[in-house]
């Protein structure tokens, strides 16, 4: 490989939502040098094969898979799917989002659904599908992993359904802890601040627009005024905690909240 492996999760398997790009591409591209089978699963079939290409390329395993987390058949089937090719199912990393800003008097019902469906409904099912396989293989363990944000602990204007749903992941990590432990299940929401995404991009302009600002502003005052040095969290910094979280060996970390933000909040 080009890069060098690392033995930490030799010999399990992975799946990655919303893995296609961004902070999801950056996990599963992780996870995989850390020796994890990893399944990319994205509404985008395209980018999520080229991403397993690449890895492949690395000599890691992997797939791409097309799955709208929403969709309860075709989790439970694309589930099914990665357990059959790669013989089971141990790392659940629950990264697809979306975002949609707007004040709360002009936020559709249609949007507010749209938010919650993918990040929470999503979390539900792919969680779900998880677990039955991770309880069939308990002396295995496994953990499940959901990217969560500062605005799970944190609300700003204009995202109400996006702080909304971030705050419920808290909610369902720490009912998984609960109840995954007897079978060796460990949870835990990573909590990044802004990262430099185009899902963070295309919010500077909306923001701008909204705030009467301007965009510069939007980055040094809304997105990085209160980080303790002025910078955007980075893939690669989620993406090693979520792998440091992903190799724990125990349940003395479980139903945890990491937060990655360069120190934007801090508990």
């Amino acid at each position: 490989m080009s890069h060098q492996t690392r033995p930490e999760l030799d010999g399990r398997v992975a799946v990655v939502t919303g893995a296609a790009s961004g902070i999801g591409k950056a996990i599963a591209t992780t996870l995989a040098r850390a020796g994890a089978a990893v399944a990319i699963a994205d509404l985008d079939l395209n980018g999520a094969r080229a991403v397993a290409g690449d890895i492949e390329l690395e000599g890691g395993r992997a797939m791409g898979v097309k799955m709208d987390v929403a969709d309860e058949a075709g989790v439970d089937r694309n589930f099914d799917a990665v357990a059959a090719k790669f013989g089971g199912i141990d790392i659940l990393i629950s990264n697809a989002g979306i975002q949609i800003v707007n004040p709360i008097e002009n936020f559709s019902f249609a949007d507010w659904r749209k938010v919650l469906a993918v990040h929470l409904d999503g979390a539900f099912l792919t969680t779900r599908a998880a677990l039955r396989y991770m309880y069939r293989h308990e002396a295995r363990g496994g953990v499940i992993i959901y990217t969560g944000s500062v605005h799970s602990h944190e609300a700003s204007p204009l995202k109400s359904a996006y702080v909304a749903a971030k705050h419920g992941l808290l909610g369902l990590a720490r009912v998984v802890a609960k109840e995954g432990a007897a079978h060796g299940v460990r949870s835990h929401v990573v909590c990044p601040g802004f990262v430099r995404t185009p899902l963070v991009d295309k919010q500077i302009p909306e923001q701008a627009r909204e705030k009467g600002i301007s965009e510069s502003e939007v980055i040094s005052k809304v997105m990085l005024g209160e980080t303790v040095d002025g910078q955007f969290t980075t893939v690669d910094e989620v993406a090693q905690t979520v792998l440091f979280l992903a190799a724990f060996p125990s349940a003395a970390l479980t139903g945890q909240s990491i937060i990655v933000s360069h120190g934007w909040h801090m508990q």
